[in-house]
């Protein structure tokens, strides 16, 4: 169904792309910006948040993982939505609820009530993100004119996580309330251009509401994120958290045992055949959840014991952002070039070298020769990042394209909290005398760890070129399109 406001796909196959075409592009791309942007920008506000409203350092934090709660928890859900509902109606929809859920955030004076709003705007994102992603693959023909608009739409997603730092130093400087306000007339607008040019669409010819499966992975998820950000607090090994691990398993069991039943699955478990959406996953949580550790022990270490202001701590990481904003010109073209795979592998490789280098930052650092050198090579770690996005939905088909970018999503978010929980675990212990040594020292673990995790990633993406291992991919990927065939059969 089109209008004359509206787009009709077969527009993205052409070689150039009309006005329209691009508006839409770049209104999904700064929807997509935002969302990044809240996560990370909050954390340079804390401070000023907890002086200002007199909140706790237990308080504190909520703000950042109660936005991670609806984000990552109902990330599942909300692809699937926009599969069945209609993807128009439900990014419209969740856009609003976010700009309102931002000037509430920017306007309330109460602890309780800003980590509401910022549960509110993760939940709305949820639905945003992966579906402004599945309106991107069902506009976009599969071939090179897909792979230049995600690439150019996850530059600005991973745009906005390297950002947010930035922005966060530049609008704390003003006031923390800005950090709040900031996004709400950039959404307003946003919201506006998409009313005119997301194609609209109506609810799928077939499917169904699996309502109880919902339940459960929403659960789960919610209660996955919620364990692992509050059990550095309570103790790994406390009973709280322990029962509250065995009730994550209890949830996910019963999720599957729906899937396996309903006629129309929240989630088809077929999909999680596919190698590619696999590796796809494994990848983005290894980026993710290594970058967000490191720049929460950079933003400790550098602003809260070497005393950078939030301005230079800013400045200091934006040659990550640079790197990724630079990255747009040229990633589709990589992709076409080398294919998804060689690129992934690369970038992940040389993201592990530049945290390792970071490994030897000492009490005095010189920004030039220990510090700069590794964040150069982690922005060119992000230049994967769109690679990865489209690995993950590529060969799936446009009915699924919600699905397949919530899997993802749901692993970056998921994945990243479970890290920085672990991260959080290892330097939370004694800090010695106070010194900065003594508390570089406690934080030397966690910065390994981002190593660890994203040497890992390197390996998976290797590990697909072995001798063999593409053969055994493709025999997966075949019993996976025959899946497919007899669904729609």
């Amino acid at each position: 169904m089109t209008s004359p406001a509206t787009l009709p796909a077969a527009d993205a196959a052409g070689t150039r792309w009309s006005a329209r075409l691009w508006g839409l592009l770049i209104t999904l791309c700064i929807v997509l910006f935002l969302d990044g942007l809240d996560v990370s920008m909050i954390g340079v506000a804390l401070p000023s948040i907890g002086k200002e409203l007199h909140l706790s350092t237990s308080t504190l934090q909520w703000l950042v993982s109660g936005y991670v709660l609806g984000y990552g928890g109902l990330l599942l859900l909300g692809g699937r939505t926009a599969d069945l509902v209609g993807r128009r109606k439900v990014f419209l929809i969740a856009l609003a609820i976010f700009a309102v859920a931002s000037l509430a955030g920017g306007l309330v004076s109460s602890g309780p009530l800003l980590i509401l709003t910022r549960f509110v705007k993760g939940l709305a994102a949820a639905f945003t993100a992966p579906t402004g992603l599945s309106i991107i693959t069902t506009t976009f023909a599969e071939g090179p004119a897909r792979n230049r608009a995600l690439s150019i739409y996850t530059v600005f997603g991973a745009g906005g996580y390297s950002m947010g730092l930035v922005f966060g130093g530049l609008m704390t400087g003003v006031g923390w309330r800005w950090t709040f306000l900031l996004p709400v007339p950039v959404a307003l607008i946003a919201l506006i251009a998409a009313a005119v040019l997301v194609r609209k669409d109506g609810p799928a010819e077939e499917g169904g509401h699996d309502l109880l499966g919902a339940l459960f992975a929403t659960s789960a998820m919610l209660l996955l994120v919620y364990t692992v950000v509050s059990a550095p607090h309570a103790g790994w090994g406390s009973a709280r958290s322990v029962a509250s691990f065995a009730a994550v398993v209890a949830l996910f069991t019963a999720f599957l045992g729906v899937e396996k039943r309903v006629r129309y699955p929240l989630v088809r478990l077929g999909i999680l055949r596919r190698a590619t959406l696999v590796r796809a996953c494994l990848a983005i949580v290894a980026v993710a959840g290594s970058y967000f550790s490191f720049q929460f022990i950079v933003t400790l270490y550098l602003q809260g014991t070497l005393g950078w202001s939030p301005l230079q701590l800013a400045l200091g990481l934006l040659p990550v952002g640079l790197l990724v904003a630079l990255s747009s010109v040229f990633s589709d073209r990589l992709v076409d070039r080398f294919g998804t795979g060689p690129i992934i592998a690369v970038t992940m490789v040389v993201m592990t070298v530049g945290y390792a280098l970071f490994l030897r930052v000492d009490t005095h650092p010189s920004y030039l020769t220990m510090i700069l050198p590794a964040v150069l090579l982690i922005g060119i770690g992000w230049i994967g990042f769109p690679a990865i996005n489209i690995q993950a939905t590529n060969g799936i088909s446009d009915d699924e394209q919600g699905l397949a970018a919530g899997v993802l999503q749901t692993f970056m978010q998921v994945g990243a909290a479970i890290v920085l929980a672990v991260n959080t675990a290892l330097i939370s212990g004694s800090t010695g005398d106070g010194s900065p040594a003594a508390i570089l020292h406690s934080f030397r673990p966690g910065l390994i760890l981002a190593v660890v995790v994203a040497g890992d990633g390197a390996v998976v993406a290797l590990a697909h070129f072995l001798p063999g291992r593409r053969a055994a991919e493709s025999a997966d990927e075949e019993v996976a399109a025959v899946d497919e065939l007899e669904l729609a059969g």
